[in-house]
């Protein structure tokens, strides 16, 4: 008897989920990607993300609360500046960042 009830229950919870996914794959060819909702969530996106690397260089939490605001200020500008040099590329600007970091840090660099 108990086998029957788990067999209901991954059917009800299968459906419960493969209903959504049909709903959202029959919906998906209705949206129009370059809309005013879909550009309001993406500035909302990258406005939440800025938020976050900010609150990450100014008022860290856990390890990197340890390093120094200048060292870190510094590190975020040579992200910046190799992200743009090296055509937007994100991995040879966090690279550059981090071994940045780390080489302040390790080094002993104190600027504030």
């Amino acid at each position: 008897m108990a086998d029957g009830w788990i067999i209901v229950v991954l059917l009800v919870g299968a459906a419960a989920t493969y209903v959504w996914r049909a709903l959202g794959v029959a919906l998906s060819g209705r949206i129009n990607p370059g809309g005013p909702v879909f550009e309001w969530v993406g500035c909302v996106a990258y406005a939440l993300l800025a938020g976050l690397i900010a609150r990450m260089i100014i008022l860290p939490v856990g390890p990197l609360q340890e390093t120094d605001l200048g060292s870190r200020l510094l590190s975020a500008a040579i992200a910046l500046a190799v992200f743009f040099i090296m055509r937007k590329s994100i991995f040879f600007g966090v690279t550059a960042g981090t071994l940045a970091l780390i080489g302040f840090t390790v080094g002993g660099v104190r600027m504030f």
